[in-house]
C-alpha cells in the first residue's frame, strides 16, 4: 500500500487526502494553523456525494517530524512554491514521487528543481471545493483528477512510469476519487487552461462568480472569446485540441453550481493570486513558439496590476 503525504490541506488537499484516509490509506498531513484542531477533532468533509468525518488523522506542523512517503501530494498554491526546498526533501526516499496538484502550466518545474527529473507527476483537478473552517472542507461539485508524468519544458525527459501512476490511480479509485491517467500532461494542462484562464481572471476583474459571468451576454461572449484564444494558442504551440472543446467548456460552466473561483477567493482575502502559473507561464510558452496571444496578455497585465494595487 502506498504511503501518502499531503502538503497543503485546504479545499483540494483536504478533500482528496480525506477520501484516501477514510478508505484506510496511510496518509500524513502537513498543516499549519489547523494542526492542533484537527489532531483533536479530526477532518470533516461536507459533500454532495455524502458527508464524512475522519476522527483520527496523522497531523504534523513540522515536516521534519513526518515519515518518508511514497507519494507526496503537493496541494499548495503555486504562489508558495518558494518553500518547496524546505518541505520536500525530508519526505523523500529513493523511490518517492511527487504528484503536483496545482493550477497552471509547467507548475511542476519548481518541484523538479528540488527533487530532480523523473520523480514528478502532475495532475489537473476538476473540482469545486472550498475550505470553510479549521479542518472543514465543503465539496460542491466534480472531483476528477487527470494525472500524467512530468517530462520537463520540452516534454522529453523521463517521468514516473505509467505503471507507477496506475498504482496511484487504483488506490485513488478505490477511495472514491475519479482519477485517470494520461501520457500527455502538457496537453491536459492546456485543456484545463481553457477554463482557468477565462474564469479565474474574469472572476477577479469583473468581481463575479461563474454563474454571473455566464448569465450576462457581454461577459459570456468575452469568456468564449478567451476560451477560443487559449485553444488556438495551445494548437499553435503543438498541442492540438478539437474545436468542439470550446462549446464543451461553455456547456460545462453553464452546468456548474454557482461558484467563486479560487483566484477570486484568494484576491478577496488578500492572499497572493496565481497570475504567473496560469497566465505568465502560458504566455512564456507562447513566446517560445513565437505565438501571439493578445487577450491572454491583456488579462495578465490587468491581474498583475490588481494584485499589486488592491485596496
Amino acid at each position: 500500500m502506498t504511503r501518502f503525504a499531503v502538503i497543503g490541506t485546504g479545499a483540494l488537499g483536504g478533500f482528496y487526502g480525506g477520501l484516501l484516509a477514510r478508505a484506510g490509506s496511510e496518509v500524513h498531513f502537513l498543516m499549519r494553523s489547523d494542526a492542533e484542531y484537527v489532531r483533536e477533532n479530526g477532518l470533516r468533509v461536507d459533500s454532495h456525494q455524502g458527508d464524512f468525518h475522519v476522527p483520527k488523522v496523522n497531523v504534523y506542523s513540522d515536516v521534519r517530524e513526518m515519515p518518508n512517503c511514497d507519494c507526496i501530494i503537493l496541494a499548495l498554491k503555486s504562489t508558495q512554491n518558494h518553500v518547496l526546498p524546505d518541505l520536500l526533501p525530508p519526505l523523500m526516499h529513493g523511490d518517492s514521487m511527487v504528484l503536483v496538484l496545482q493550477n497552471g502550466l509547467h507548475v511542476e518545474q519548481a518541484t523538479r528543481a528540488v527533487v530532480g527529473p523523473g520523480r514528478v507527476a502532475g495532475g489537473c483537478c476538476f473540482l469545486c471545493s472550498n475550505k470553510i473552517g479549521p479542518g472543514h472542507i465543503r465539496h460542491l461539485d466534480y472531483g476528477k483528477i487527470l494525472m500524467g508524468p512530468y517530462r520537463g519544458l520540452g516534454d522529453s525527459e523521463p517521468g514516473p512510469t505509467m505503471e507507477r501512476l496506475a498504482i496511484i490511480q487504483s488506490e485513488m479509485n478505490s477511495a472514491g476519487i475519479d482519477c485517470h491517467t494520461t501520457e500527455s500532461l502538457t496537453l491536459a494542462r492546456w485543456r484545463k487552461l481553457m477554463w482557468n484562464i477565462p474564469f479565474n481572471g474574469l472572476s477577479v476583474i469583473l468581481n463575479s462568480s461563474t454563474n454571473r459571468i455566464m448569465e450576462h451576454p457581454d461577459s459570456r461572449a468575452l469568456a468564449e472569446s478567451i476560451i477560443r484564444e487559449v485553444r488556438q494558442t495551445a494548437c499553435d504551440c503543438g498541442h492540438l485540441i478539437e474545436p468542439e472543446f470550446v462549446q464543451y467548456m461553455m456547456d460545462h460552466t453553464d452546468e456548474m453550481v454557482p461558484y467563486d473561483s479560487s483566484m477570486r477567493l484568494d484576491f478577496l482575502a488578500g492572499r497572493p493570486i496565481e497570475v504567473e502559473a496560469i497566465y505568465g507561464n502560458a504566455l512564456r510558452a507562447a513566446q517560445r513558439a513565437n505565438v501571439k496571444a493578445p487577450i491572454i496578455q491583456v488579462l495578465y497585465q490587468q491581474l498583475k496590476f490588481l494584485a499589486e494595487h488592491r485596496a
